[in-house]
């Protein structure tokens, strides 16, 4: 099964922005892989601390699928 992903736009601040693109590159990654990279050690961390977050298909796909 293909994953799905979807795209959003990101705004940074400059600094932000140079730091991560640092960081990136430390780690031979491009700036979306290094975002998504740091997006899912927060889920993560989130979730060891919190507990798992429950998600079901409308929470996942309703905003593909409005009519």
């Amino acid at each position: 099964m293909a994953i799905i992903k979807t795209s959003s736009t990101l705004r940074l601040n400059l600094t932000d922005h140079a730091k991560i693109k640092k960081i990136a590159e430390t780690e031979n990654r491009s700036m979306a892989n290094m975002i998504e990279t740091l997006v899912k050690e927060k889920i993560r961390q989130y979730e060891n601390e919190n507990g798992e977050i429950e998600l079901n298909d409308e929470d996942i796909y309703c905003q593909f699928f409005r009519a």
